[in-house]
């Protein structure tokens, strides 16, 4: 039997194999960090500060976390299917269109808590919309959602580049950007949660938009694992053909777990948009939606695996700018670096010591 169809304990899965992975990216990352001269446990400690020393760097921190849930989030569903969707880059992008338009409706007469609902809706069915024709090409023409996905995160980037410079461009001023929304369209910071544990947010952007990302973790695992969708969704995922064979419709939950997942990416827009500028700009989602990818892969496409994955990149992120201002030799370019290899191990080397974990269950685990 193959190493690959061999079954293994959840906590090896789940723990053990996701774990191994990341040792070894810190290690050669180590490797890197030495090579230039510096101490790894200097800058592994310069890191872990920079991100979890004080409250604004856990708020920072938290900020990111909060977009890698919801594209990890968008990356895990239409994966349950049997489906690869890199395009939650381009489906956040125009989703920031839906929560920016709700925000510029409603921010001049309702508070924060009723344009809230709206802009997420916006959000949703944006992101959803620009999923939805990649999903079509998919379950009516058999055209790969990889290709369609990549192809329509630049066609969104044009798109919204486009508008932000032609139309919804204040008039007057330069920058590609919607006015600056009142206090009705901008989510609150969470202050108070993080002086709950005796921090102080500062300038961190850190807002509501978190609590939403973690509703959505219980609404997907809710769908994935209680839902009748959720069943066709994860048999789908395992065989088409036998899903096929067992009645369920093929070209149906493409579309609608492809809708959802879009959606989910769609909402990301609500951190950036809503909660840190307060206005709608260019390239304001980042590569959230690719790292959505790697936080998916590591999580093993599981809401609490993706929660934990998300705020081990919220950490690198915030951790590598702090490192990168305290050891010059360490620029933004070999934080990148860093980054990579953990996305590199998390996702395309995710099964690299699976043979070895196997064959050592199977000779001691089993005893």
């Amino acid at each position: 039997m193959s190493t690959a169809s061999v079954p293994l304990p959840n906590w090896i899965t789940y723990g053990l194999m996701p774990f191994l992975n990341l040792v070894v990216a810190f290690l050669i990352s180590g490797v890197v960090v030495w090579f230039i001269g510096e101490s790894p446990l200097e800058a592994v400690k310069l890191l872990l500060q920079g991100a979890l020393g004080n409250g604004e760097g856990i708020g920072f921190t938290l900020y990111y976390a909060t977009n890698f849930i919801f594209t990890g989030l968008s990356v895990a569903v239409a994966y349950h299917a049997g489906l690869f969707n890199i395009g939650s880059e381009g489906q956040a992008y125009v989703g920031g269109l839906g929560a920016a338009l709700a925000s510029l409706a409603l921010d001049h007469y309702v508070p924060w808590y009723v344009t809230m609902p709206f802009a997420v809706i916006g959000a949703a069915i944006f992101g959803a919309a620009w999923a939805l024709i990649p999903a079509w090409l998919q379950a009516k023409r058999g055209s790969h959602i990889v290709i369609t996905t990549i192809m329509f995160n630049f066609i969104g980037a044009a798109m919204m580049v486009y508008l932000l410079v032609h139309v919804l461009i204040v008039p007057g001023k330069m920058a590609p950007e919607t006015r600056v929304f009142l206090e009705g369209g901008q989510l609150p910071k969470l202050d108070w949660l993080i002086a709950l544990f005796g921090g102080r947010l500062g300038a961190a952007p850190f807002n509501v938009s978190f609590l939403i990302a973690l509703v959505m973790c219980v609404a997907v695992w809710l769908l994935i694992w209680r839902t009748k969708l959720g069943y066709e969704i994860r048999t789908l995922g395992a065989s088409s053909t036998a899903a096929v064979y067992a009645g369920i419709p093929y070209v149906k939950t493409v579309i609608i777990t492809m809708l959802i997942s879009g959606g989910l990416a769609g909402m990301m827009a609500l951190n950036p948009v809503l909660g840190a500028s307060a206005r709608l700009q260019v390239e304001f989602v980042g590569g959230a939606g690719f790292v959505g990818i790697a936080v998916s892969l590591m999580g093993r496409s599981h809401p609490l695996g993706i929660v934990l994955a998300a705020v081990l990149f919220g950490v690198l992120y915030q951790g590598g700018d702090a490192l990168s201002f305290d050891m010059p030799k360490i620029t933004r370019d070999m934080i990148v670096v860093i980054q990579g290899l953990v996305i590199l191990f998390a996702g395309a080397l995710e099964y690299l010591f699976r043979p070895v974990i196997v064959r050592v269950w199977q000779r001691f685990g089993k005893a």
